[in-house]
């Protein structure tokens, strides 16, 4: 269970000294002390093995520990015992949407809510349980979500938690969009004002959308209202560890830790292999990083892997960095954010790795991002990179899907993108862009130009179709448009002119019509020595043999050779 989607049941607080000290336990699941929450169900559930609540939520510890099958196993248990306890069938569905039966989790939910109805109606408890296991499982339905905590918070409007899990259920179905989110966020603190944890929600929102003054301030005010609140000490270390604030990340680090007696020292070590690698002492980040590993054996997190694989690319290690990345995606459950692919990919350069599975990388990375503006600054920065790698085909294949993604950018961009894929060489591409700025830009010398160049690229013998039709055509526009403006278009109408008169020399040895487009480009740029010498040649020839009774001969090298190769 992620820490992000953890939500707490505040409506199981009764009047009993079990039911106080199951808060206890709820609220240090809810500050992240793992260790210190089980400790607590578990002495509860010495005394009574028949707490349900207490069973739950243990359950739910497990889950947050990354203890799948610990919850799965007590969960069944307690099952066995009493199959027709609500909580525990909605621990249960939980448990079976993280194993992606969705269908058999459906109809615990359903049983336990036909298990949990009275003659008032509905369960609120019931339903909030169903509504955050729904958020917090990939597999999870978010429609449902909201359907089932929407009509809690009717049952039961003065539950801050269920107006905390709405909005955990709202961001999960409206990706991108925090309105909703935010506005029950909010009024989870109004109906609690001591409730800490919907003020580190409202930070994770302005964090999305990169409001960094309003992230650090929301943050603040969770530990305002609960200075012992060990999740904000964390989300404050990253904050300035992503910062390169290392000392302020270093003072958060120390309240974390502090703040969570009794807790396992993985999480703390590996938060210290982070401030190591932050600082660039990458031995540092690989032997403490090591020690967590091995310290959790085959329950290792991903990220520790993913922090080696950046330690060791630090070191310039590309091969081992490569183990580890890979590890990495093999392991991560959860998936993945942007940096995660640039991590890959810069380690992939490293390692030798060709363009072409590099762009797969990229590409993978673009489909993972759901949030439109993301998207579009990563394919930024993913044709950025290939640039720089003079990757020219990859830059030109991510610059389009730039193009496609951002829906409306200029038809401009349309005539570099046909100019990477020239120099790449990928001449059909390139084809298939300028014809399409043809058709956006009609009255636009650059389409025909570049186009017509293409098409010669195509084919230098001029005698392959469509190729000679599309430069013709091309070159003949390009030459029109050239003499509205000459001194504009000066460059574009000569070398129109020069491989039409080239053209109709060789190919078709039609010498006048040759002739006619020389003067063309003359007219474009009287001073062109190229064209004044085609001139002159064909004018001497005219003059002593009537076009078109040359076959066999060659014409001169200066006509011969047409534009040349961009």
């Amino acid at each position: 269970m992620k820490k992000t989607l953890l939500t707490v049941c505040t409506a199981f607080i009764f009047a009993s000294l079990d039911a106080q000290t199951i808060q206890d336990g709820i609220n240090h699941l809810y500050a992240d002390r793992f260790k210190n929450a089980e400790q607590t169900f578990q002495k509860i559930l010495a005394s009574n093995p028949n707490v349900a609540e207490a069973t739950y939520w243990l359950g739910q510890t497990y889950l947050d520990m990354d203890n799948n099958d610990a919850a799965r196993q007590l969960y069944d248990k307690a099952l066995a015992a009493n199959g027709n306890n609500p909580i525990i069938m909605v621990g249960k569905g939980h448990v079976l949407l993280l194993d992606k039966k969705k269908d058999e989790a459906r109809q615990m939910f359903e049983s336990a809510v036909t298990l949990s109805t009275t003659k008032k109606g509905e369960d609120p408890v019931i339903l909030n349980a169903i509504g955050r296991a729904n958020v917090d499982a990939k597999e999870g339905n978010p429609e449902y979500a909201v359907q089932v905590l929407e009509k809690a918070f009717q049952r039961d409007s003065k539950n801050a938690d269920i107006a905390l899990n709405l909005g955990n259920a709202y961001r999960k179905r409206d990706v991108g969009i925090g309105g909703r989110a935010y506005e029950s966020y909010k009024t989870a603190t109004e109906i609690n004002p001591r409730f800490a944890y919907p003020w580190v929600r409202i930070a994770k929102i302005y964090e999305t959308q990169r409001q960094w003054d309003l992230v650090l301030e929301n943050l603040n005010k969770a530990i305002q209202v609960d200075p012992s609140f060990s999740l904000a000490y964390y989300e404050l270390f990253f904050y300035y560890f992503f910062n390169g604030k290392f000392d302020e990340a270093t003072n958060y680090f120390n309240k974390y830790t502090a703040s969570r007696p009794n807790e396992d020292r993985a999480e703390d070590e590996y938060l210290n292999a982070q401030l190591c690698w932050g600082k660039k002492d990458y031995n540092c980040a690989i032997t403490k990083a090591e020690a967590v590993k091995t310290s959790m054996g085959a329950r290792v997190k991903p990220r520790i892997l993913k922090l080696l694989a950046y330690s060791y690319l630090g070191k310039g290690d590309f091969a081992t960095a490569k183990n580890y990345v890979d590890e990495f995606f093999a392991k991560e459950k959860d998936g993945f954010v942007g940096p995660d692919y640039q991590l890959k990919v810069d380690i992939y350069s490293g390692a030798g790795v060709p363009c072409d599975v590099l762009y797969g990388v990229y590409m993978e990375g673009a489909s993972a991002d759901t949030v439109q503006q993301s998207k579009i600054d990563y394919l930024a920065q993913a044709a950025d990179y290939f640039k720089s790698k003079n990757c020219k085909q990859q830059e030109a294949d991510m610059r389009m899907v730039w193009f496609e993604t951002r829906g409306n950018a200029s038809p401009t961009y349309l005539v570099n993108f046909g100019i990477l894929y020239l120099q790449a060489d990928a001449l059909l591409k390139a084809d298939s862009i300028f014809a399409r700025y043809i058709g956006l830009e009609p009255d636009s010398i650059y389409g025909y130009s570049w186009r017509g160049r293409v098409n010669y690229s195509l084919d230098t013998t001029m005698t392959v179709e469509p190729f000679v039709t599309n430069m013709i055509t091309s070159y003949d526009k390009a030459l029109t448009i050239a003499a509205t403006d000459a001194e504009r278009y000066k460059s574009h109408g000569v070398t129109a002119a020069k491989t039409l008169a080239a053209y109709y020399v060789n190919i078709r040895r039609e010498r006048d019509t040759a002739l006619t487009y020389t003067y063309k480009g003359l007219a474009i740029d009287s001073t062109d020595p190229g064209l004044k010498n085609i001139r002159d040649i064909l004018e001497k020839s005219k003059n002593q043999k009537p076009a078109g009774k040359t076959a066999g001969s060659k014409p001169s090298a200066a006509i011969r050779k047409p534009v040349e190769k961009s």
